[in-house]
């Protein structure tokens, strides 16, 4: 059975797309851009803010899920600047410590609203 995960701690969605879908102890949590939820605004134009902004946005959604952080089986990434990459990895790091999912990074021509990162997860129970 199909459940639509929904959430007013992170960001409304900008188009035709729920937040997040769960399926048989699975969640997929749509593409995540670093506005603050309750404005609805850029969190500012720092690419470590805007890391940290777009996994808390994350990790909301989880959370209204019933999920976790340490759920999170694959992560994707897309950045507007590859070589951001490093001060990307410092933040990611410290959200997901030592348990690390499976993740793709990928260096993208435009992203929603011209922030510089988004990042969307799947999540396991169990």
């Amino acid at each position: 059975m199909k459940k639509i995960i929904q959430t007013d701690k992170a960001p409304a969605a900008l188009g035709p797309y729920s937040q997040a879908i769960e399926v048989n102890d699975t969640i997929y949590v749509s593409g995540q851009i670093p506005f603050i939820p309750e404005t609805m605004t850029l969190v500012s134009d720092d690419i470590k803010d805007q890391t940290k902004q777009s996994l808390e946005n994350v990790k909301a959604i989880l959370t209204a899920g019933g999920y976790s952080l340490n759920d999170v089986v694959k992560a994707t990434v897309f950045i507007k600047d590859m070589n951001d990459f490093a001060s990307i990895n410092e933040v990611y790091n410290e959200y997901f410590g030592n348990v690390k999912p499976a993740r793709a990074c990928v260096e993208v021509a435009k992203l929603p609203k011209e922030v510089k990162i988004e990042i969307e997860v799947i999540a396991v129970k169990g």
